[in-house]
């Protein structure tokens, strides 16, 4: 018991001593984390913008890059040319979500409890790809926005009225976002692919 006394009485000053240590590494890692998820945001804006212009080039469409605003908000926008046809249309403005769900599908598959573990950039990514789908979900709804928003060239593109395009963002959207505050339900992974997938194969309509 002395010995055990002794231990504690000399290792009581070291944890003391530690202790400002700790806590002046709390903010470091915090602004950290921080950081990496800012860098998973922009990564994502980066990647959306990306499908666009992969879509023009493997379609040999000419493309621009405007800036646009949406309610007093600067950002800016990749955009095909005239004289595309509806098809072309549908899959140049289309392409941005399909990276998007591409990018939150490879995030779940190899993360499903994503929520309980510490990965800011993947977090970041996924919270931009949730957030600009709900933006571009209420642009569609209220048909606000700029000429370029995706969800009025997706309808022009299929033909349908844009509140249904805005449907057609929010579904995957929101089946990724119960994937990941409630992980392990299968069904609900496979309905989110199947409905990534279906938006695809509307290509072909």
């Amino acid at each position: 018991m002395a010995r055990a006394t002794l231990l504690v009485a000399i290792a009581a000053p070291s944890v003391v001593r530690a202790q400002p240590a700790a806590d002046s590494a709390a903010p470091v890692q915090h602004r950290g984390a921080t950081v990496r998820w800012l860098g998973g945001v922009a990564s994502a804006l980066v990647l959306h913008e990306s499908g666009h212009a992969l879509a023009n080039l493997a379609l040999g469409v000419p493309m621009t890059l405007e800036r646009v605003e949406f309610h007093g908000i600067p950002f800016f926008s990749v955009t095909h040319g005239p004289g595309v046809t509806r098809r072309e249309a549908y899959v140049i403005s289309s392409a941005g979500f399909w990276v998007q769900h591409a990018s939150s599908e490879f995030i779940l598959t190899r993360h499903p409890r994503l929520h309980r573990e510490h990965q800011p950039f993947a977090k970041g990514v996924m919270a931009f790809n949730t957030l600009l789908s709900v933006g571009y979900t209420a642009s569609a709804f209220t048909r606000s926005g700029p000429a370029q928003r995706d969800p009025r060239s997706i309808a022009v593109g299929l033909g349908v009225s844009e509140p249904a395009v805005g449907a057609m963002i929010l579904a995957p959207a929101l089946l990724d976002a119960w994937r990941y505050y409630r992980p392990g339900h299968a069904s609900l992974a496979w309905a989110s692919r199947g409905v990534k997938v279906g938006l695809v194969v509307l290509t072909l309509r």
